[in-house]
């Protein structure tokens, strides 16, 4: 009895301490993180290369107003794709795993709000005058800007070495 007791301590304090199965290999979770941010990626630029289209063929700010709004609500949907399937992988085994995880989803949560956010502001703007509507989309877009730029998570700083090295070596990550 007095084993099974200190048995089922042990396992109460390494589940605690995060030691065990309790995660994703290294190279898995990085493998499973890239194929979920690579297409979010590749959305993100090929919307942005397509609204550019759009924009110079605007003729009124009203047309501008929709393909903006469209481009930010696609940019929306692929950043929460991507969020979702980062945190599918799951949490890295790894020091810090839980806390990696998190700052990934963090991350892709805060670009899909600023993309929200912006997709909203610019939705809710008046295009009667044209040159308040494009000052003001202009604001929105500096907004969103800030935004995403302080969502974003230095990639030379992921986490501890071993899965920074995983990173480096899963082809899916290059």
């Amino acid at each position: 009895m007095r084993a099974a007791r200190l048995l089922a301590a042990a396992l109460l304090l390494c589940a605690a301490a995060g030691c065990g199965d309790g995660g994703v290999e290294p190279k898995r979770w990085a493998t499973v993180v890239c194929t979920a941010l690579a297409p979010w990626r590749n959305d993100i630029a090929g919307l942005t290369a397509k609204a550019q289209q759009q924009l110079g063929a605007a003729k009124t700010p009203e047309a501008t107003k929709a393909n903006i709004v469209d481009l930010l609500s696609g940019a929306e949907t692929a950043s929460e794709k991507a969020r979702s399937g980062v945190e599918a992988a799951g949490v890295p085994r790894v020091q810090d795993g839980k806390k990696v995880a998190e700052q990934f989803t963090a991350s892709l949560t805060k670009a899909r709000d600023a993309y929200g956010n912006a997709k909203r502001t610019v939705s809710d703007l008046p295009t009667a005058d044209g040159k308040t509507f494009y000052g003001k989309v202009t604001a929105a877009f500096t907004t969103l800007k800030n935004e995403y730029e302080r969502s974003a998570i230095d990639p030379a700083h992921v986490g501890p070495a071993e899965l920074q090295q995983a990173f480096d070596e899963v082809p899916e990550c290059r």
